[in-house]
């Protein structure tokens, strides 16, 4: 005798705090502030729901959820200016997107293009 189990644990956006609060990292269009909440689903029936901990991003394109400390400024804004070590040294840009990255990376944090 064996028993067969289809479940897990799945992350959705709950309700939407602020609209249009960032971009998307991975294809850079509106996203939304969202309320998250996790799901148990046993055999892809939902059983509980609970709270996530923080709020999150969802992107209205692409359906991703992500963590809000990965979003790009919204369209329009500038990105946060970011100190050099050095004084007279420039800080660096991305050849893919121009948002000023730190030298310490090798890879940027917005668009993942390699420095």
């Amino acid at each position: 005798m064996f028993f067969f189990f289809a479940g897990g644990v799945e992350q959705q956006a709950g309700r939407v705090l602020k609209q249009g609060a960032g971009r998307c990292f991975a294809c850079g269009s509106p996203a939304d502030l969202v309320k998250v909440e996790k799901v148990l689903k046993l055999f892809f029936v939902p059983v509980w729901r609970w709270q996530g901990k923080d709020p999150a991003m969802r992107c209205e394109s692409c359906r991703l959820i992500f963590p809000s400390s990965f979003s790009l400024p919204p369209p329009g804004t500038e990105n946060p200016p970011i100190s050099s070590p050095h004084p007279l040294v420039p800080p660096l840009k991305c050849f893919s997107c121009h948002a000023p990255v730190d030298r310490g990376f090798r890879f940027c944090p917005f668009c993942g293009a390699a420095l």
